[in-house]
């Protein structure tokens, strides 16, 4: 696994991947760039949400739920000095699964935290992962 960071103009960078995917990553105006892409914690964020959602979307493909909508989303709340690292994250799963299945639901995200995504098991031996679920 491989990324090369490619320095375009004031704090912009474009990310290409070792498969050919490329992201913009970059900072806010306020903090001195042009806001263009997100920035490098977010984009942690992001990777959090995709990597657990894809945990449960294909957790619950093979437990034969139906759905037709999962959203994932992290918040994540910094401490005050520098260098300004995560103490905590606190993550929302909504899925359009019926009643009957939100206990399916809820086991698939357990076994995505506890189990199988990577990125929830590096991000907690550095801060605490909390997580809440809703029907939608």
């Amino acid at each position: 696994m491989k990324v090369v960071a490619n320095w375009k103009e004031s704090l912009a960078f474009d990310v290409v991947s070792d498969n050919g995917h490329q992201i913009r990553v970059d900072t806010t105006i306020e903090n001195g760039s042009l806001d263009s892409g997100m920035s490098p914690k977010k984009l942690i964020l992001a990777g959090l949400c995709g990597c657990s959602g894809m945990d449960v979307v294909d957790i619950l493909t093979k437990m034969k739920v139906s759905f037709s909508k999962v959203t994932v989303s992290a918040e994540a709340e910094q401490v005050d000095e520098h260098p300004k690292v995560f103490k905590s994250i606190q993550m929302v799963y909504q899925a359009d699964v019926s009643v009957n299945d939100l206990d399916k639901l809820s086991r698939a995200v357990a076994l995505s935290q506890e189990k199988y995504c990577g990125v929830s098991a590096m991000l907690e031996k550095h801060c605490s992962i909390t997580y809440s679920i809703e029907l939608i």
